[in-house]
């Protein structure tokens, strides 16, 4: 399966906290857009592995998304090296995107800014035609690929959005894939530990940081990516 676009998140809810609306958008203008968690979330202080499991998949419906996947990397643990790249590659080969968004290049986790910077490195690599890779299980070599473009979501701190996509009308669908995760988020009949995330203020900010970037753009509700090159336009009409 090809897809359009290729969204990778450290977490399981990284890529709904990040670019819901836009995964919700894309999908609606009919783009194939897929999903990869690179861990499964295991040292989160409330819920297990095994419940992130469930709620991935119930919000991957919700946002309408063809795949989902998760690559089982160590949470917390997992680091950028040729192990992991390699695996990153082969799962850039088997979708081919030609847009991959990936977790904010610095944030309060230590998982956001590594796997924001693995995810990059192995989209590099994945055009390298030296670079031989197979999926498991199956003979073929793989053809290269490198997605054409790379942008990065942003996450707890409030980086400089480079641009921002219009995402009003689709706001609604990104707070129901993230409160899918409902042992994560606000719940006042919770017994669980309070963790930064799991407070009512936390999922507000969803909305009113998505609110203020529209804002700042003109429209009624935005998400902010940031690039690692410029942006090219074939005319000023592009930007409007």
């Amino acid at each position: 399966m090809k897809l359009d676009i290729l969204v990778f998140g450290a977490h399981p809810d990284d890529a709904e906290l990040g670019a819901g609306a836009t995964i919700a958008k894309e999908v609606s203008r009919g783009k194939k857009v897929g999903i990869v968690d690179l861990t499964r979330g295991e040292l989160g202080t409330r819920g297990s592995a095994e419940i992130r499991d469930r709620e991935a998949a119930k919000a991957a419906e919700i946002l309408g998304v063809a795949v989902r996947e998760n690559m089982e990397f160590a949470d917390g643990f997992f680091v950028n090296d040729k192990e992991h790249q390699l695996e990153l590659i082969k799962i850039i080969r088997k979708y081919r995107p030609e847009i991959v968004l990936c977790n904010a290049i610095e944030d309060r986790h230590i998982d956001h800014g590594k796997g924001s910077k693995l995810v990059s490195d192995a989209c590099f690599l994945s055009g390298l035609m030296k670079i031989d890779t197979k999926m498991d299980g199956d003979d073929a070599w793989q053809e290269v690929w490198r997605p054409k473009l790379v942008y990065h979501f942003i996450q707890w701190k409030n980086l400089e959005p480079d641009f921002a996509v219009d995402v009003s009308g689709f706001i609604e669908t990104k707070t129901d894939a993230i409160m899918a995760y409902g042992s994560q988020f606000f719940d006042p009949d919770s017994d669980e530990p309070e963790t930064p995330i799991s407070s009512k203020n936390f999922t507000d900010s969803v909305i009113y940081r998505a609110r203020d970037l529209g804002r700042l753009i003109g429209v009624e509700y935005a998400e902010g990516f940031t690039v690692e090159r410029y942006v090219g336009v074939d005319s000023l009409d592009d930007l409007i």
